[in-house]
């Protein structure tokens, strides 16, 4: 086991509790649906709902759809390993693939100790495994300043990022069902004209190609590994007031620069964080179903990555608040699992016990984040339940992988 990484990243915040409406408590609670707009969910836990027990896989394998879960070293206490393994048929390696681990400091060697720990656990219980990420401007640590990476000229960033690339590729060729090429390197305002973002360290020392060489370097180098495009805020506004609209249209502009340039973008990974703040009244299903389309006309298969919810604009009563987490699940699922082409549901986390958001986000009234489908004590939730659902009333699909187990 290793010690509890740094803090992974503070994009993603929603309004206080403070903020709540009573309206939207009692819609929550299930008594005024008619207090929040939006589509109504497919289907809803009644008073005698019996909660279906069979394992999470399982149930999303019957209609073609691979579930995965987030875990890491750090993580590997026996109970929850049992959780992960009884219910995940993918895992996605947290951050034992980041950089801080893998290359602590500029000098060091890269070292795959943690990456090799968590990929043996994902073999011995029969886990698919993807690879995250080859290339982010995030995840270094404390080991690396800013000017170790954006002091560097071209051809110093390049021997550093394809060198990485090409050693950690090569590492895991043959074993892993996919690649995270690139993650989060589009943006709609921080961008070149084909959506790229400029404010990372690898665009300012390379430039835009960087993204395409690495996909390249993936596709020599590990020709049957699923290669992977991944970004965030797609679904709702944002706390800064950033529409997910034009997000959406930047990501298809850097994936269509990409393909008409002959780069093997192969799928589009949506990370799924979800904001529970008026989560009804922001998310537009026609709006994201066009956008799920989009993506699939261009032959992409799509993959929902770090799945989780913020729990903010949800007061702290827990049984409220489960069930608000319960109902966003819900709604999103319901329109995400419409589209065919959508073939992996990966959670970020299983329990709340191993949140991110606990240390990147915390509450403001001190409660402990409740955004998975495990309570801290690894019992199963109203959100368990809601995931549950929401694979009961999906269409059937061709599975992206044949599963190991």
């Amino acid at each position: 086991m290793t010690s509890a990484p740094l803090a992974r990243r503070s994009f993603l915040a929603g309004a206080t509790a403070a903020g709540l409406t009573a309206g939207l408590t009692a819609a929550l609670s299930g008594t005024a649906e008619a207090a929040v707009r939006g589509s109504a969910p497919r289907q809803r836990r009644g008073p005698h709902h019996e909660r279906d027990t069979t394992p999470l896989w399982q149930q999303a394998a019957a209609k073609g759809i691979v579930f995965g879960s987030s875990i890491a070293t750090w993580q590997l206490d026996d109970d929850y390993q049992a959780v992960h393994a009884r219910e995940a048929a993918l895992l996605w390696p947290e951050d034992d693939l980041l950089w801080y681990q893998l290359k602590p400091t500029p000098r060091s060697k890269l070292d795959f100790k943690t990456g090799d720990e968590i990929f043996a656990l994902a073999d011995a219980n029969k886990q698919l495994k993807i690879g995250a990420f080859l290339v982010w401007d995030e995840g270094f640590g404390d080991g690396w300043s800013d000017d170790d990476l954006w002091g560097l000229n071209r051809k110093q960033a390049e021997k550093l990022l394809y060198g990485v690339v090409t050693e950690e590729v090569a590492h895991y060729q043959g074993r892993l069902e996919a690649w995270v090429v690139a993650n989060e390197v589009t943006d709609p305002n921080d961008a070149d004209r084909f959506g790229f973002r400029t404010n990372v360290p690898w665009y300012d020392t390379i430039g835009r190609g960087y993204v395409a060489e690495c996909f390249h370097l993936a596709e020599a180098g590990d020709p049957g590994a699923l290669r992977v495009i991944n970004e965030f805020g797609f679904e709702t506004v944002n706390q800064y007031g950033d529409k997910p609209e034009p997000r959406r249209k930047a990501f298809l502009k850097a994936i269509d620069k990409l393909l008409a340039d002959g780069v093997s973008v192969q799928a589009a990974g949506i990370q799924g964080h979800l904001l529970a703040d008026r989560f009804a009244q922001r998310f537009h299903p026609k709006g994201y179903r066009a956008f799920l389309k989009e993506l699939a006309d261009r032959g992409l298969q799509i993959l929902i990555t770090e799945l989780d919810v913020l729990d903010d604009g949800l007061p702290k009563n827990i049984k409220i608040r489960d069930r608000g987490v319960a109902d966003v699940y819900r709604r999103y699922l319901d329109v995400v699992l419409d589209e065919p082409a959508v073939k992996v549901v990966n959670a970020f986390g299983l329990t709340d016990r191993y949140t991110w958001l606990d240390e990147d986000q915390p509450r403001e009234d001190g409660a402990h984040r409740r955004p998975l489908a495990f309570d801290q004590k690894l019992r199963p939730k109203r959100a368990f339940d809601a995931i549950s659902q929401a694979f009961a009333g999906a269409p059937v699909r061709p599975q992206l992988w044949p599963l190991a187990r």
